[in-house]
């Protein structure tokens, strides 16, 4: 059996493939939604909930033989725990890492290696921050904001715990915005002209999540933006495409059918 810790479109396209081609798989979610897409998709093992070393490790020992981490490229800590758990059990890990968004050389398009650094850089650059950071990295972004009587416009996942989140960290409702991204280059375009933004912070969740679409849009309307650039993780092994992940698994299964 193949666990896919399938946080991502891209670890839902791949549980799918995987099972398509006669793997059994079960499926890993930390949200109830998560696990609702990938049923919708056909999947037919999911679980839904968080995992922290010791029950990863106590699911692997179930019968797993090869894990693919598809976790968001920001999971930092979800990725930790998946490589420290295989290496402890004894199976393979997988990364299934989207690429990164190439960004032009251009004096509006600013490249921060933290969330500190890209709040700073953001705070420097002008008045009123259009988020989308995410409802987890708002606190440090409002606290900073508050210190320098900035405006934060977030735009965040459209559920009622993350919505509250915001309320609680004192941003008012008319600045935030409850949207699913990711977003076209147009919607883009009219989200920054109706709020105003004199700046964009955002992360580089690569081209599925949008970041060239928000990066076009900012560069047209003459708006900086401050791109947090991914964590470094020593990855064991780091594959970029679903069928590249359904590759190395049939490899896997033929290299395991051969030592039998």
């Amino acid at each position: 059996m193949i666990l896919v810790l399938a946080g991502t479109l891209e670890g839902r396209k791949t549980a799918a493939l995987l099972q398509k081609a006669g793997f059994t798989v079960l499926a890993s979610t930390v949200t109830d939604y998560g696990s609702k897409l990938l049923s919708d998709q056909g999947v037919q093992q999911v679980r839904a909930g968080a995992l922290d070393k010791a029950s990863l490790e106590e699911l692997l020992a179930q019968g797993i033989e090869l894990l693919v981490d598809a976790t968001h490229p920001f999971a930092a800590e979800a990725s930790k725990t998946a490589i420290a758990a295989a290496q402890e059990v004894g199976i393979p890990y997988v990364r299934l890492e989207r690429p990164q968004t190439k960004l032009p050389a251009h004096p509006l398009v600013h490249a921060c290696d933290d969330l500190n650094n890209s709040i700073k850089k953001a705070l420097s650059l002008g008045k009123v921050i259009f988020s989308t950071l995410g409802s987890k990295n708002l606190p440090l972004l409002m606290a900073a904001a508050k210190e320098t009587d900035v405006r934060v416009v977030a735009r965040v996942l459209p559920e009622p715990a993350v919505v509250a989140s915001c309320l609680a960290l004192g941003l008012i409702p008319r600045d935030i915005i409850a949207l699913q991204g990711p977003c076209s280059r147009e919607l883009n375009l009219a989200l920054y002209k109706q709020y105003r933004a004199e700046v964009v912070i955002t992360k580089d969740s690569g081209n599925t999540g949008g970041v060239e679409e928000k990066l076009e849009a900012a560069l047209q309307l003459g708006i900086p933006i401050v791109i947090w650039q991914r964590p470094l993780i020593n990855y064991p092994l780091i594959l970029h495409a679903p069928a590249e992940v359904l590759q190395y698994c049939q490899k896997f299964k033929a290299s395991r059918q051969t030592r039998k």
